[in-house]
């Protein structure tokens, strides 16, 4: 018995078969395929050949890879009973739930009293496959790994890129080559991690920014993850994602892997990037205010850091309000006695001895400047020097000696008594005061991960969320600790790093779009020197790189020269002009000639403008610049071009090339085939250039 299921969108094509009533496996997954394809064919086709030294025939690559089946890679689910024997599983299929673009396969093992779900959701508008598992079971029993729906990776690859970081350094992009064995990575921090971003790109060779075909995948869940990149012994591959193994402490009778979102792209990266941005912008975060602008930020971090004064606070605002912010975030030191990092986490109750009347005239003060008001929590962390570790030193989870990180441990939001008390604390504070926007950190990583942990901070947000629908909420952890699509269906910002340096943002920025949209990512003009990275940066480039995202300030503002105040007026007025299209705007990679330009093209939707930004990182190994292709223009289509900040060009740029001295009208193809001629440049500026479709 041959069975088989297809699910297609306008770019791609889905197909599973299974024989003898086993686990599907993926059988194609690429560009669509005609509606006449015979998919039993396709099942019997694609079984592979047998020779010497192997079984008589290959074990399924299956969605959930069985070890009963003499698979010879990772199995897709490791479960044991009570008493810490194995249980391996040997499924049959039940029935299959078809919908439009959806696709539900039930399995049972009756003898072990199991049940396997694998869901599958294609969606039209982004080309998103959508997939998770289910693993039920009739006795309570042990989880150890159980593996989102497993696909196969392409044939036609010689390498995957996933990403690492750090703190002050997210984002970085790794290239592995395929090769006999697994890739494996785990984060068991107990956080998505600056180290182990849940993403991974698979190319097919020759594929690049703009074009060829690369598959990508992300697993939207905030408490560590595994994935493996195995190649089989075979030549087969295979990608499975799931939490981190064996982080379900308890045993269970009920097991739910978080979505797997994944894509084909027939257009590079690119492709896969736009799916990303759109699905995350369109389908999963939830906006109080749909119609609303994002607003230009200003945070107080890096101006006051815990010295906090009204006066000093209210002048900030003002200056703030005067360079366009439109949002003030009071950030960490509001509440307590918190005079630095070491005490006062968990004392939500706002600090008399900084705020003798409370925060109400700063907000008034801020809301008279026309700016809502946002402020700083950090609800999941507790100080052991702090009224409510000496009150309940139970609640903090981890041993009594281990390591704190920033003097700090994690409360137990697992335990329902602590979820409660940190609602009635920042209820308090949101009830009380005229509050719109929360920046929710996560300072360190757990003392051990746990999935209970995290779901306890879902349960939270979600009730938060619940209560005050009108808040928006920024995920912060370290800066990029914990982004991911899970902690986004309940927030709607991202601090990206907590590196201000624009220099570093300008790569971090460039890589992380391939996942997150304009809209999610905060991105802010530093101090002059930069407190992460001590480096000092002209104003021109902290600007335009901050207006490559959500733009805010975080800075001093008292610092500014005249000429600083007007170049970063001037900048952010550009970005409020722009940012009703750009909001809804791709983010395209471009494969830049030069090595030392990181460049991107923000394209409308309805591709009738874009604006490309040009970074200079460090010096170009030639004296001129290459010629910058452009992307995803109309070839025939004529567009006026200008470089809106030719008037910044150094003393050293000399010659005359058309874009230094006034528009110029060129077809897309021109754009496309020979690029745009810039003028010279120093390191560390930054080119922005408009084009309109005539």
């Amino acid at each position: 018995m041959t069975q088989s299921w297809r699910l297609d969108d306008a770019r791609q094509t889905i197909v599973l078969g299974a024989q003898e009533g086993r686990l599907a496996e993926v059988v194609y997954w690429g560009p669509r395929l005609s509606d006449d394809e015979n998919l039993t064919t396709l099942v019997r086709a694609g079984k592979i050949d047998v020779t010497g030294g192997m079984l008589d025939e290959n074990p399924d690559l299956s969605i959930c890879p069985e070890a009963t089946r003499s698979f010879p890679g990772q199995p897709g689910m490791v479960i044991h009973d009570t008493t810490g024997a194995p249980i391996l599983p040997r499924f049959q299929f039940a029935k299959a739930d078809e919908a439009e673009g959806s696709l539900v396969l039930h399995y049972t093992d009756v003898a072990n009293g199991l049940r396997y779900i694998a869901h599958f959701a294609l969606d039209p508008q982004t080309h998103m496959n959508v997939t998770k598992a289910v693993l039920e079971a009739d006795a309570a029993v042990h989880l150890h790994w159980l593996a989102a729906p497993v696909l196969p990776g392409p044939q036609l690859s010689d390498e995957i890129i996933d990403f690492s970081g750090r703190w002050c350094g997210e984002f970085q992009m790794n290239r592995t080559a395929w090769s006999a064995g697994i890739r494996s990575r785990e984060n068991r921090t107990g956080r998505t991690g600056h180290e182990h971003f849940p993403g991974l790109l698979v190319p097919c060779r020759g594929a690049g920014n703009t074009h060829g075909h690369v598959y990508g995948f992300h697993y939207g869940w905030s408490g560590g993850h595994k994935m493996i990149a195995e190649e089989l012994p075979d030549g087969r591959r295979q990608i499975q994602f799931g939490h981190a193994s064996q982080i379900e402490h308890a045993t269970h009778k009920r097991f739910e892997t978080s979505p797997l979102y994944a894509v084909f792209s027939d257009s590079g990266i690119n492709g896969c990037a736009v799916s990303f941005q759109r699905h995350l912008r369109d389908k999963i975060v939830s906006w109080p205010d749909p119609a609303r602008p994002r607003p230009v930020h200003y945070n107080s971090w890096e101006a006051v850091y815990f010295d906090h004064d009204l006066t000093v606070l209210q002048d900030l605002a003002t200056r703030a309000s005067d360079l366009g912010a439109e949002r003030f975030v009071l950030d960490d030191g509001w509440f307590g006695n918190r005079d630095n990092d070491e005490q006062s986490l968990a004392d939500w109750v706002v600090d008399p001895r900084k705020y003798p009347q409370g925060l109400n005239p700063l907000i008034a003060h801020v809301n008279d400047l026309g700016m809502s008001f946002g402020i700083w929590f950090e609800p999941e962390m507790i100080n052991p020097d702090s009224e409510i570790y000496r009150a309940h030193p139970d609640w903090a989870t981890g041993a009594d000696d281990q390591i704190l990180g920033r003097q700090q441990k994690v409360l137990d939001m697992a335990n329902p008594e602590v979820r409660d008390y940190l609602f009635e604390r920042i209820s308090d504070v949101l009830q009380n005061h005229a509050i719109d926007y929360i920046k929710w950190d996560h300072n360190r990583v757990l003392p051990l991960p746990d999935a209970a942990q995290t779901r306890g901070s879902y349960a939270l947000l979600d009730k938060v969320r619940m209560a005050f629908p009108k808040v928006e909420i920024e995920s912060c952890a370290s800066g990029g600790g914990r982004i991911d699509f899970g902690i986004l269906s309940r927030t709607h910002r991202v601090w990206l790093s907590d590196s201000n340096d624009a220099l570093e943002r300008l790569q971090m920025q460039h890589n992380a779009a391939i996942f997150l949209p304009m809209v999610v990512i905060g991105s802010h003009v530093g101090p002059r020197q930069c407190h992460t990275s001590g480096r000092t940066l002209d104003l021109h480039f902290r600007a335009w790189v901050a207006a490559q995202r959500h733009m805010g300030f975080e800075m001093d503002p008292r610092e500014l020269s005249k000429e600083e105040t007007r170049v970063l007026t001037e900048v952010t007025t550009w970005w409020k002009h722009n940012r009703a299209w750009m909001e809804r705007a791709d983010i395209l990679r471009l494969d830049s000639p030069d090595p030392a330009v990181v460049a991107e093209q923000q394209q409308a939707q309805d591709d009738s403008q874009f604006v490309v930004f040009a970074g200079k990182a460090r010096t170009s190994p030639q004296i001129s610049p290459r010629p910058l292709q452009l992307t995803r223009l109309q070839p025939d289509a004529m567009y006026r071009i200008n470089l809106i900040n030719r008037i910044a060009a150094p003393n050293l740029s000399r010659g005359n090339p058309l874009l230094k001295t006034k528009e110029m009208d060129v077809t897309g193809g021109y754009l496309m085939n020979h690029g745009l001629t810039l003028p010279w440049s120093f390191p560390e500026t930054m080119w922005v250039i408009e084009g309109t479709r005539l």
